[in-house]
């Protein structure tokens, strides 16, 4: 318990080193002292006492900035957790189930069509969520194959079909306007977030993981096995339908405001089984805490590294592959 403590208490320290980090350093520095005094006035509603360029850059583009990317980092942990729990599968995430890619589908016929920041998550949820279903009921339908490499092939084939729907879309845009949109929106930024697509989004990720809190127990006996999940009066079929429902719904909110960003649903997770073990009761809060920083630190590297700001899905992926490589080598024995 001891060493889970600590593991809980350094990564909430370096979450809130990242945010520091974060809302100082850039091309406009600030002051550590002076935004810190400066959100802690706000707080008890008084001015921040800052210069009105610093005041615009703290509280109009770096704060939005950071609730955006905790929420995104830790949203695509916690949902890769979940799945990854439900299915007793260490490969499966967001994206290999072909939830991002129909979620990315659904937000960018909700760019073609123009719709607003709301009517985007909600197509983004459904085709999230029949893309998860049809992967389930084709991986439930194949027997005679290894229920794991049809879990995964299905949800390969699904993301590959509801990519060829977002090349379609890309294609029939408008070549000025809709298309820079949807291409620069895919590999994924938080550079264009504003204050109010934060606040709609937080409501929905807080809704999505509300069952995923509430069944933790029993996501971590329905690891035993379906049968002796019943024998302890645990209903697989609803547990499994609630968690899918509520891991799509903050994939697909998280989606529609950060674009496609892969390799934290996956990587996320076995960072904090490595920390906190597998107990889904301690790997959810993990998980969501790795998940904020880890996003932080990539949204504010991306930012920093270039002078032009370099796509957050080519950072995660470039630093997810060796991580998860290294990950691959050490736990391999487990995974056999």
């Amino acid at each position: 318990m001891t060493r889970t403590l600590l593991a809980f208490a350094a990564t909430a320290a370096l979450l809130i080193l990242c945010a520091i980090i974060a809302l100082t350093a850039g091309r406009f520095p600030l002051p550590v002292s002076d935004a810190l005094f400066g959100l802690l006035r706000a707080v008890f509603g008084q001015p921040s006492g800052l210069e009105p360029g610093a005041d615009g850059v703290l509280f109009r583009i770096r704060l939005p900035r950071v609730a955006a990317a905790i929420t995104v980092g830790a949203a695509l942990a916690a949902a890769g957790a979940a799945y990854q729990q439900l299915f007793r599968n260490p490969l499966v995430s967001p994206d290999i189930l072909g939830v991002s890619s129909g979620a990315a589908l659904g937000a960018v016929l909700g760019i073609f069509l123009s719709l607003d920041i709301l009517g985007i998550q909600m197509l983004a949820f459904v085709i999230g969520l029949a893309a998860v279903a049809v992967v389930y009921a084709v991986a439930s339908a194949v027997r005679g194959h290894d229920p794991v490499l049809t879990l995964v092939l299905a949800g390969v084939l699904i993301g590959a079909l509801a990519g060829a729907g977002v090349g379609l879309m890309k294609y029939i845009a408008d070549p000025y306007n809709q298309l820079p949109a949807i291409t620069f929106w895919l590999l994924g930024s938080l550079a264009a977030t504003a204050a109010g697509d934060v606040y709609t989004t937080i409501p929905v990720v807080l809704a999505g993981l509300l069952p995923l809190w509430l069944l933790r127990w029993q996501l971590d006996v329905l690891s035993l096995g379906d049968e002796e999940a019943r024998s302890l009066g645990v209903n697989p079929t609803r547990v499994r339908l609630a968690v899918i429902a509520g891991a799509t719904l903050i994939t697909s909110a998280v989606v529609a405001i950060s674009g496609v960003i892969g390799w934290v649903g996956l990587l996320i997770p076995h960072l904090a089984r490595l920390l906190v073990g597998p107990r889904f009761v301690l790997l959810l809060p993990a998980s969501l805490l790795l998940g904020a920083g880890y996003m932080l630190a990539i949204d504010t590297l991306a930012r920093m590294a270039a002078r032009i700001e370099i796509p957050l899905g080519i950072l995660t992926a470039v630093i997810g592959t060796p991580v998860f490589l290294w990950i691959l080598i050490r736990t391999r024995r487990s995974w056999q």
